[in-house]
């Protein structure tokens, strides 16, 4: 173990916790009984968000579901516009589904591919996605081009351009992944995609609530994130961003009478708007808790809290290198908050019990999880440190102190 002792860890440089800092771990009882770096899989929620998710549950209990979901209607509908004020866009372009990937997939198995259509995607591709695109190849004979990785291990925006002048009619690319820090310029993809009229994809999973988003500024067609990561809403919910053109081409894969109208015996109409993406059973619960994170993110300002996730993830990038026994495997010429690493010597799944053991919260990220990045540059699992903005210079100090060499 590396030890703290009683005074700054010689390998942690400084950071400095900004004031508000007491004010969120004290809405986030989590932060009394563990040490959670593992914001990327799913983050500690607040106090609100669970009450608001138990007492939608008991609500429930008392009433039936169907009549307390009607009781809820307003609080519902208020979701949507939370959701596009937190996006910069307007409620009827946002659609409540079960998770980021049903969101993704929505869209992505909805669009009107012909044979020999190219689809491009980036090096730090996620599997679930890179697997749905390997079936819809297998479907409908698409194509799938690998974008490469420029110097600072971001999609390179040249060899896109040159990708896109060969032609495509999809980019499919994830904002920050699952397996490392980089922050991929989702802007200048988008502004790329507009002037070759692309189709743009942005899987936001672990981007939405870390950093500020503006799909308008993005500039992309479809947006795909979650509610239990950076947002600290329930797990088993997310949400889908689709634009102007999205709803004007896509047709989503399968429709229900929340979807679409029975017009007649034999024929329907989709409806309008983003909720066409959604279908009739849905978790209120969860979709209340995810209001409550999406209004806390808005109200605490994700662009305040985006530069101390900065902050602290590179402090810890830095502690975990000084210590000349830890390899840092992040890429990008802008890192968030994941912090992916090895120890000389041991396992991941070594590192990570150490860990887990003095009450410390980790994640595995595995070579399969982003075959494309992970397993092109030859790397083992890797441990995943993922900080959040209720996680402290102290926590990074544990982290260190709890290390096994």
């Amino acid at each position: 173990m590396i030890s703290t002792g009683n005074e700054m860890n010689p390998h942690l440089p400084e950071c400095h916790d900004p004031e508000w800092l007491d004010t969120v771990r004290a809405d986030t009882p989590g932060t009394e009984h563990v040490v959670h770096f593992n914001n990327a899989g799913s983050a500690l929620p607040t106090t609100a968000v669970a009450d608001v998710v138990v007492e939608h549950i008991r609500r429930e209990a008392e009433i039936g579901g169907y009549e307390a979901a009607r009781e809820a209607t307003a609080r519902l509908d208020r979701v949507y516009t939370s959701l596009a004020a937190l996006i910069n866009t307007e409620p009827e372009h946002v659609a409540v589904v079960e998770n980021a990937t049903r969101a993704w997939d929505m869209a992505v198995y909805g669009f009107p591919f012909r044979r020999g259509d190219r689809v491009l995607t980036a090096r730090a591709e996620y599997a679930s996605n890179a697997i749905a695109l390997l079936q819809l190849q297998r479907r409908h004979g698409i194509e799938i081009g690998l974008v490469d990785d420029d110097d600072d291990g971001q999609i390179s925006l040249a060899h896109l351009e040159h990708e896109l002048g060969v032609g495509a009619v999809m980019v499919a690319l994830t904002h920050a992944p699952t397996n490392g820090g980089l922050i991929n310029p989702a802007e200048a993809v988008g502004a790329l995609c507009r002037r070759f009229g692309t189709f743009f994809v942005l899987d936001a999973c672990q981007s939405v609530g870390q950093l500020p988003i503006d799909v308008k500024a993005i500039g992309c067609d479809v947006l795909s994130a979650t509610s239990r990561k950076y947002l600290r809403g329930p797990r088993g919910m997310g949400f889908l961003y689709v634009s102007e053109r999205a709803l004007h081409t896509i047709e989503p894969p399968f429709l229900d009478l929340h979807a679409a109208t029975w017009t007649s015996v034999d024929s329907f109409e989709v409806r309008a708007d983003a909720k066409r993406f959604e279908n009739w059973e849905t978790n209120t619960a969860a979709k209340l808790g995810l209001g409550v994170a999406v209004d806390y993110a808005l109200d605490l300002g994700v662009a305040r809290t985006w530069p101390y996730i900065q902050d602290l993830a590179g402090t810890l990038r830095r502690a975990l290198e000084a210590t000349g026994k830890v390899e840092v495997h992040d890429k990008g010429a802008v890192r968030g908050g994941i912090v992916t690493f090895t120890v000389d010597g041991l396992g991941a799944e070594q590192v990570q019990a150490a860990l887990t053991g003095c009450g410390i919260n980790t994640s595995i990220s595995l070579p399969e999880y982003a075959r494309y990045d992970v397993a092109g540059r030859h790397l083992p699992a890797l441990v995943r440190a993922s900080v959040h903005y209720y996680n402290t210079s102290d926590e990074v100090a544990r982290l260190l102190d709890a290390l096994p060499t």
